[in-house]
């Protein structure tokens, strides 16, 4: 017997680029600076907090959109950090993860055949979860090498049936942060249309050299259009538990969270009630900033005097290299190479384009413990 034919919702997604680095690092027992995730532990407080709440008896489902003392500590530090005020009741919706509070979102608005706006290079999510939805990707690209919005390249990009655009900032893959030219420039160019704003604002708390974090909701005319996304998994290092919000005004949250009760219903109840806990002190994520910066710093400084071009690391924990001095070989080839001949892995940015648009970039993760760069650095040194 065999299994039935299937048609592919997904006919051009395969293996990503992350799962081959990241087994062939396990292979080669290269340091792996692919995957952005931390190798180094959460606060121990935070894991208390949980416990706590286990122990407490919150083990059965809360409500749909999260619990109130989650969504209301959510609001309030919003609001004392980008001074826009949400609902705690209304405008919060807590999520499995940013990428689901993403993927929710492009579902609850896109329509066969709305166009979605996206940036070039981007997160591997964006354009298979447009494609789900019956959406149109329409890819316009940030400016080679220096990873600017091109507005002129977006107003071009807007039509009829453009439903929204997809910002992130701080950037995955570049490591780049929109100024508050750049957010106002988007606010004037969405201002006259009714095209809506999906804001991928995960690595918002690592943000360096005294910059300020640009979100949407510092912004009006932006807020009144947008889903402000971002995690807690990234900033409190625990990605692995999945947890995320989405804020956004009533009247999109509502639509959203029609979505978001059946495809996830609800988040893990003790976590939420340990977040909750843990966010009673803001020094965690206002002193992300300086943990990460101390962490690029450290990377930069290893890579300075080597053949690697140093890109600017405005924010995320990603710092981009230039590869042509290097080697001549493709983004993709060089990164297989150099974890299996030197013992490091990286990521070419040409996985972050439709077209695998390649210009001799890679990026490399120093969300990692001292000792794991140090090891990365001594063995980066020797090229």
């Amino acid at each position: 017997m065999s299994s039935p034919a299937l048609t592919s919702r997904l006919p051009h997604v395969g293996t990503t680029i992350f799962t081959v680095m990241s087994a062939l690092a396990t292979e080669k027992n290269a340091v792996n600076l692919g995957q952005g995730f931390p190798d180094f532990n959460c606060d121990p407080l935070l894991v208390d907090a949980v416990t706590q709440a286990m122990q407490k008896g919150l083990n059965q489902y809360p409500p749909m959109a999260g619990v109130p003392i989650l969504r209301e500590m959510i609001a309030s530090k919003i609001e004392a950090i980008y001074t826009y005020s949400y609902s705690a009741t209304t405008e919060i919706t807590v999520t499995a993860g940013a990428t689901q509070g993403i993927f929710t979102a492009i579902l609850a608005i896109v329509h066969p055949g709305d166009e979605v706006i996206v940036l070039e290079p981007c997160y591997d999510s964006y354009v298979p979860n447009i494609e789900l939805a019956g959406g149109i990707a329409v890819r316009v690209p940030l400016t080679p090498g220096t990873f600017r919005p091109d507005f002129d390249l977006i107003a071009s990009a807007i039509s009829p049936r453009t439903r929204a655009i997809i910002v992130n900032s701080p950037h995955n893959p570049s490591g780049t942060t929109w100024s508050e030219q750049d957010m106002r420039q988007l606010e004037k160019l969405l201002a006259p249309t009714n095209v809506l704003l999906i804001s991928d604002e995960v690595y918002e708390h690592m943000v360096f050299d005294g910059r300020l974090h640009q979100s949407a909701s510092r912004f009006p005319g932006l807020a009144e259009r947008a889903f402000v996304i971002s995690s807690f998994g990234k900033t409190y290092h625990v990605t692995g538990w999945k947890v995320g919000y989405v804020a956004a005004p009533a009247t999109l949250t509502d639509e959203f969270r029609k979505v978001h009760q059946f495809n996830v219903f609800t988040v893990n109840t003790p976590v939420q009630y340990g977040l909750a806990q843990y966010m009673t002190d803001a020094h965690p994520y206002r002193s992300l900033p300086d943990f990460y910066q101390e962490k690029r710093d450290l990377f930069r400084a290893g890579l300075s005097n080597s053949r690697f071009k140093l890109m600017p690391c405005e924010g995320t924990y990603f710092q981009c290299v230039d590869i042509s001095d290097v080697s001549e070989l493709s983004e993709t080839e060089f990164c297989k190479w150099l974890t299996s001949e030197v013992g490091v892995a990286a990521i070419p940015l040409s996985a972050f384009y439709g077209n695998n648009f390649d210009q001799h970039v890679i990026r490399f993760c120093f969300a990692k413990k001292t000792d794991t760069l140090k090891l990365a650095l001594a063995k980066l040194q020797t090229l």
